[in-house]
């Protein structure tokens, strides 16, 4: 039998009974209508630093959400207690704030007849749920190894930030009174290792990581290693880049982060506060017209799968932009609403949005700029979401005749993301996956540097 610790407390079933007590409850006291999420669960991190085991950490967490509305005015109300008392406690206190709020024309449930109306076996084909039952003992030796491999590299690697292994299973059940009721369990799972190479004044970082929901589709711990100590050694004597206009290369990984600038920029709440550079852009090129974005809820395994969004509703594979052109918005049903439109089925957020990859490697797109900067690593939060003005802190790689030809630490990039993103001449083969988004290297065509 698996330990408590190793499983769930409670059953799908469990949870949904729950979650209909909920709605019964608030029903009886006056509600026109209630939302419940309930959800629990529990993981732990080992790492190790040096070879030496460091910490072992354990942890389990459990919680419900209640909203419920009197027509339009909302309350909501949350709790860790899942004891009958403190579920009628949590609607009782949700009722209570709705009585002293303002009525809202945008509030209320989702649409009925976008929920999603689906079977179990549907979700269960998304295959999102994978235990991994390792001892406390094999994870330590897989973070280990890791480490290993980062320090066997060279002798140039000097010290160690730590290696990681860690473990997540997650369920939840989420229902409304219109008759919604789903939920699933959820896996994530990971091995990371942060590594130090030079001495003195020349000392510099790498990392890297693999996270899978199957622990059979992580990276090996050997290879994660060497590939942080390489970044980390190739990375010394890093200077200053001369200060120019010159086409930018954003690595993989931050190309995901300037995907993540467009989510934001064009989802619900930006959008109806009017604040966001994209403000009325459906419809319009806001790429180049290379780009085309997809979203793709339903990819067995992803991180970003799922039947339907936070709020019930099913949903929809589709193309974001197609074209450079924006084809939709990310919206829940409250901001559908404050904008005349409907929910996109992204309350919550994006659901596996990718990037369609061209077929050019990093050291092809690096001769076709000749000149310029390969971005590896941001720092600071100089993004203005009203304006697009973006200006961020930088290291990477400074780039002559096509080839690398320094390491570049200590400086500033700069330009404004409406004009970057129509401003994206070419696109890599090297798609990496951060979560629910997939990007390979993008080329922005000209950037400010700010360096000597």
């Amino acid at each position: 039998m698996a330990k408590k610790q190793d499983s769930f407390s409670y059953t799908q079933s469990a949870l949904r009974d729950l979650a209909q007590e909920i709605l019964d409850y608030a029903k009886a006291n006056g509600a026109s209508a209630c939302e419940t999420d309930i959800s629990e669960g529990f993981g732990r991190s080992i790492s190790v630093r040096r070879g030496q085991l460091e910490t072992i950490e354990y942890n389990r967490d459990k919680g419900i959400g209640v909203t419920v509305y009197l027509g339009q005015q909302r309350g909501h109300a949350s709790s860790s207690d899942f004891s009958r008392a403190a579920l009628r406690a949590s609607v009782d206190a949700a009722l209570s704030i709705a009585r002293f709020t303002a009525p809202d024309p945008a509030a209320g449930l989702p649409d009925a007849d976008r929920l999603w109306q689906g079977k179990a076996k549907e979700i269960a084909k998304l295959d999102l749920h994978h235990a991994w039952k390792i001892s406390p003992e094999a994870a330590t030796e897989i973070a280990q190894r890791c480490e290993a491999a980062a320090f066997d590299v060279s002798p140039q690697v000097t010290n160690s930030d730590g290696s990681s292994v860690y473990v997540q299973e997650s369920q939840f059940v989420s229902a409304n009174s219109l008759g919604f009721c789903g939920g699933f369990a959820t896996s994530r799972h990971s091995i990371s290792v942060g590594v130090i190479a030079g001495e003195g004044d020349d000392m510099q970082t790498g990392d890297w990581y693999s996270s899978a929901r199957d622990p059979r589709e992580l990276a090996d711990p050997a290879r994660i290693g060497d590939y942080a100590a390489r970044r980390a050694l190739s990375r010394l004597g890093s200077r200053r880049a001369p200060t120019c206009e010159v086409p930018v290369i954003f690595e993989a990984p931050q190309a995901c982060g300037l995907l993540g600038s467009f989510v934001n920029a064009v989802s619900g709440g930006a959008l109806y506060r009017r604040a966001s550079f994209l403000v009325d852009a459906l419809g319009q090129p806001v790429f180049s017209d290379n780009i085309h974005i997809d979203e793709l809820p339903h990819i067995p395994k992803a991180m970003g799968s799922t039947m339907f969004d936070d709020e019930g509703i099913a949903t929809q594979a589709r193309q974001v932009v197609a074209g450079g052109v924006l084809q939709g918005y990310f919206l829940g049903s409250y901001s559908a609403r404050k904008l005349g439109m409907q929910s996109t089925g992204n309350a919550g957020g994006c659901h596996n949005l990718i990037v369609r990859p061209g077929q050019k490697s990093l050291e092809e797109l690096a001769r076709e700029v000749g000149r310029g900067l390969l971005v590896t690593e941001l720092l600071g939060q100089g993004v203005n979401y009203v304006t697009g003005d973006y200006s961020r802190g930088a290291a990477g790689y400074w780039i002559e005749n096509g080839e690398i030809s320094y390491p570049v630490q200590e400086i500033t990039i700069a330009g404004n993301l409406r004009e970057m993103f129509k401003n994206i001449v070419a696109i890599g083969n090297d798609t990496i996956i951060r979560g629910g988004k997939q990007c390979p290297s993008l080329v922005i065509g000209k950037m400010t540097i700010a360096g000597e």
